[in-house]
C-alpha cells in the first residue's frame, strides 16, 4: 500500500444503551499516496480511545500491507496512547505533531491578556521558509515568552522536534500536513450527517453511517489527485 503521508484521528459518536447513552470512538486512517490520490483507508469503532486499542487498528493496517516503506510522516494529534502506538508499529517513521492541538495547549499556559500575541508570534515558526529559519524563530519567540510564562514555553519547546517535521516535506503540501485538519474536515462531515440522528441504536449502526461517509468522500476525491503531488517527477 503506497501510502506517502498518513493521518491518525479518532471521531466520538453516543449510542444508546439501556441505561443511557455511551460514547464510542471510531478510530481513522487518512492517507495520501505517493501519486497524490487522497483516501480515507480505514476506521474501527471502539469502546474508548488508549494505546492498546490504536496498537490492534494500526497493526491491522500492517497486515494489509501498510507496511511504512514509502511513508514518510505521520501526523497525529499528541495523545499518548496514540504516539505510543506508533513507536510500536511504524518507529522507522518520522512523527509531525499537530500544530493547532499543541498551539491550544500553549494558550492553556497562557494569561489571558498574553494568548493572542504570544500565539501570533509563535505561528512565525511555522510560517519559516526552511527548518533552519524554524529553529531561529523559536529560539527568538522562546527568549521572550520565557520570562513571562515559562510553562507555555516548556510545552512547546518539549516537542520541537516532532513539530519541525514538516519542514521535511515539499513547501507545497506543508500547510496541508502541519496539523491534522483535513482530517477533522472529514470528521465535520460525518458529524453534519448523523447531527439529526443525536445517537445510535449500536456500534453497527455507527459503522454504516461512517461507511457511507467515507465513500462518498473517497469517491468525491479519487479523479481529484493533489497537483503538488502530480507535479514532483
Amino acid at each position: 500500500m503506497n501510502i506517502y503521508i498518513f493521518f491518525l484521528d479518532g471521531i466520538v459518536l453516543k449510542t444508546k444503551t439501556g441505561y443511557g447513552s455511551k460514547k464510542k470512538v471510531t478510530l481513522v486512517a487518512y492517507g495520501i499516496k505517493v501519486d497524490g490520490r487522497r483516501e480515507l483507508i480505514d476506521f474501527m469503532v471502539m469502546g474508548h480511545e488508549s494505546e492498546k486499542r490504536w496498537e490492534g487498528f494500526l497493526s491491522r493496517l500492517y497486515i494489509r500491507g501498510l507496511t511504512g516503506e514509502v511513508l514518510g510522516l505521520i501526523i497525529t494529534d499528541g495523545k499518548k496512547g496514540l504516539e505510543n502506538a506508533v513507536d510500536n508499529i511504524y518507529p522507522q517513521v518520522k512523527r509531525q505533531r499537530c500544530w493547532a492541538h499543541k498551539l491550544r495547549n500553549v494558550a492553556n499556559n497562557l494569561k489571558r491578556k498574553h494568548i493572542d500575541q504570544c500565539i501570533k508570534e509563535a505561528r512565525s515558526i511555522y510560517n519559516a521558509h526552511n527548518r533552519k529559519e524554524a529553529v531561529t524563530a523559536y529560539k527568538k519567540w522562546a527568549t521572550k515568552w520565557k520570562a513571562l510564562s515559562p510553562k507555555a514555553v516548556r510545552c512547546l519547546e518539549k516537542d520541537l522536534e516532532e513539530l519541525l517535521n514538516v519542514f521535511y516535506c515539499p513547501k507545497e503540501i506543508r500547510k496541508m500536513v502541519r496539523t491534522t485538519n483535513v482530517i477533522e474536515r472529514a470528521f465535520r462531515e460525518a458529524r453534519r450527517r448523523t447531527r439529526p440522528m443525536s445517537c445510535f441504536n449500536n456500534t453497527q449502526s455507527i459503522e454504516r453511517i461512517v461507511y457511507a461517509v467515507l465513500s462518498h468522500l473517497n469517491d468525491k476525491w479519487r479523479a481529484k489527485p493533489l497537483f503538488e503531488f502530480t507535479q514532483r517527477s
